[in-house]
């Protein structure tokens, strides 16, 4: 009868512990090879991608999937593209600064994280292409010409304080600067560095 109560009690704690982990994102990137990258996401770059510099070839796993990005840059602005494993393009994001995004967005962004955070600063800012309803084509034409439609997503990566401390919060918002999600990531990973 003991030996029931020792289980259930171990199984309700291992429980609880997957639950209060559940939160977090374990998003890892690293580097890999050329030749590791998926060959029809590698047949998408050769077609759509000319004049880019810095091409640059990782694996991003996620606590739900795992996923290819290339990174390059090309007139002067560096780009991530990111495919499924399969090799199927799913997005195409630009690194920007905060003065790259339309006044009225901005605003409204920041009346969103100013409501939710004591303080907070801004690690990285992205302007996402998603593959919708257009072509490959059309979807590298306009991330390359960096236009602003309305089905540009924004997300950014902060460091905010809420009640506790801070935490790293990505968080995505639409064309008009609306919410859509957010999610706390675990801090970079540094173990490339040795004490």
């Amino acid at each position: 009868m003991k030996k029931i109560y020792v289980y259930l009690f171990l199984v309700s704690v291992f429980a609880c512990c997957q639950l209060s982990f559940a939160q977090y994102t374990y998003e890892r990137e690293f580097r890999i090879r050329k030749s590791q990258f998926p060959s029809a996401a590698h047949a998408v770059i050769d077609d759509y991608v000319e004049g880019a510099k810095r091409l640059k070839f990782y694996q991003e796993t996620d606590s739900n999937k795992v996923s290819f990005k290339a990174k390059l840059k090309k007139d002067k602005l560096w780009y991530s593209i990111e495919f499924d494993k399969e090799g199927a393009l799913e997005k195409i994001e630009i690194l920007i600064n905060t003065t790259d995004i339309p006044n009225d967005t901005y605003s409204n962004i920041e009346k969103y994280l100013n409501n939710n955070f004591y303080k907070y600063r801004i690690n990285k800012l992205q302007q996402q292409y998603y593959l919708n309803s257009d072509t490959l084509e059309e979807t590298f034409k306009n991330a390359f010409q960096n236009l602003i439609l309305s089905s540009n997503m924004y997300e950014i990566v902060i460091a905010g304080k809420k009640e506790k401390g801070y935490l790293d919060y990505e968080i995505q918002f639409d064309a008009d600067g609306n919410f859509k999600k957010k999610r706390k990531v675990l801090p970079s990973n540094y173990d490339h560095i040795l004490y």
